[in-house]
């Protein structure tokens, strides 16, 4: 099993343990855990990754992949099977996946810069746009 595997599997676990809650360098961030189909094999995924909420029960998640060149495969996956479910605390809930346009994304992007300036460290190692993607409630 390769290393990123493990780390998310256990955060996974520590999530699914604690109501939503984990310790180490995502304490007090708000944390999710991403339901998507793979868009090639078809098999359910699951990705932990910190959310913005945007109210009105939508939410913006971050396709940093700690500022890779390349997206991550979580997000072809949702862009191939936009319906997706997100385990936020002890609840799951449904969503339907999109990618917000530039207008959209600038204040959002911005404000996750702000918050937590490590994805300003991401967009600076890159040379791609950070796709944010909007889950509206399904």
């Amino acid at each position: 099993m390769s290393e990123p595997v493990d780390w998310n599997r256990a955060i996974i676990e520590e999530f699914r343990a604690n109501e939503g809650r984990v310790g180490g360098q995502f304490a007090g961030a708000p944390l999710l855990l991403l339901h998507t189909i793979g868009a090639k094999s078809g098999i359910e995924r699951v990705n932990p990754m910190m959310y913005q909420d945007l109210g009105d029960g939508r939410i913006a998640v971050f396709a940093s992949k700690a500022g890779a060149d390349s997206d991550p495969d979580w997000y072809r996956n949702l862009t191939a099977n936009p319906d997706v479910t997100a385990e936020i605390g002890a609840e799951t809930r449904s969503f339907r996946a999109r990618t917000a346009d530039a207008e959209e994304r600038e204040p959002i992007w911005t404000t996750q810069k702000t918050d937590y300036p490590g994805f300003a460290d991401y967009e600076s190692k890159t040379t791609r746009v950070i796709p944010v993607v909007i889950l509206d409630p399904a």
